[in-house]
This record gives C-alpha cells, structure tokens and sequence, in this order.
C-alpha cells in the first residue's frame, strides 16, 4: 500500500511560511531578446496601440525604452495637449522638484529649463556660469533703456529674463541638500 506524503510548509500555527510560496514549480517566462536567458518580467508594447506585448528583462526593457519617442507623429500642438493632459491627471505622481540634485546634462533638466536653455542660445549641458554669463550679454544687447523704440527687443528682453529666472530656480533646487 502506497503511502501518501501529508508533508506541509505550515510549521504549525501560527503560519511561518511566506504568502504565495509552495513547494509547485514556478513558470518563468524568459526575456524575449534573442539570446537573453533572464526573467522577462517587464512588458513592452510592440506597436503603439497594440495589446501586444514583449517581455524583456531590465537591462534589454530599458534598452528598448531609450529609443521609444511616446510623442512620435504627433505635432507640436497635440504633444503639448497631450502632455498638459497627463500632467493634470498625475500630479499625485510628479517628482518633487528638489529631488533634481543632479548636475546638467545627465537627463535631469526638465522641459521648461531646456526651453529656457534654447532662449539663451545655450547647449543643453551648459553650467550656471555660462547661463549668467549669457544672460548678462544678452540682456545688455537687448534691454529697454539701449534700444527704446524696439518692441522685439522689449519682448526678447522679457524673454531672456523669464529664462534666466527658470534656470536660477532649478541651480537653486539643486544646490538644497537636506541636513
């Protein structure tokens, strides 16, 4: 007569093992990178508007997302429709602004600073020093009291003023550290 195995996780009460752990083999659906033998627990769409999916594992997801444009064939109108839509319904999940501590051109400059990059004529990994230095140029070239007739030079002024105090409040959100 064949013995039946009654061996159990449980230790007794009260419950010891972790929630979801069984001694049932587990399927692991691999990364679907060709030649990648790791879990492939991050979806990806294959197409925009596609409930189809891969699945590749970090290394080969955040690959596939560095060339992902979420913004592609839209103009520039629709993208910034699109984009105040979103950020009026996920405000509960923005950054903190003083989060931002890293330097420039490492991807951490937000939209509007990069706007206000292009304004000074400047490249996106410029430091402050640049920043004030063309600012100051700028502002000269371009002030009220040097050329009082010109409403473009007015508007440009107010511009490059607008500019230079957004990218004064990000070096300041940067240079915060907490105690």
């Amino acid at each position: 007569m064949a013995r039946t195995t009654s061996r159990s996780n449980d230790w007794g009460f009260p419950r010891w093992r972790g929630y979801g752990s069984s001694r049932d083999t587990v399927e692991v659906r691999l990364c679907d990178r060709h030649g990648c033998a790791e879990p492939g627990k991050c979806p990806a769409p294959k197409s925009p508007n596609s409930p189809e999916r891969w699945y590749f594992c970090e290394r080969h997801a955040a690959e596939y997302n560095a060339g992902w444009n979420y913004f592609e064939g839209l103009t520039a109108e629709e993208a910034a429709a699109r984009e105040a839509d979103e950020t009026r319904t996920a405000d509960g999940y923005a950054e903190a602004r003083h989060y931002g501590w890293a330097g420039p051109g490492d991807g951490s400059r937000s939209r509007d600073e990069m706007r206000a990059l292009e304004v000074l004529d400047l490249p996106p990994d410029s430091d402050f020093d640049a920043v004030k230095a063309a600012w100051r140029r700028l502002a000269k070239a371009n002030h009220p009291d040097v050329r009082p007739d010109d409403a473009e030079a007015a508007a440009r002024f107010q511009a490059i003023q607008a500019a230079y105090d957004v990218l004064r409040v990000a070096e300041d959100n940067r240079q915060w550290k907490p105690d």
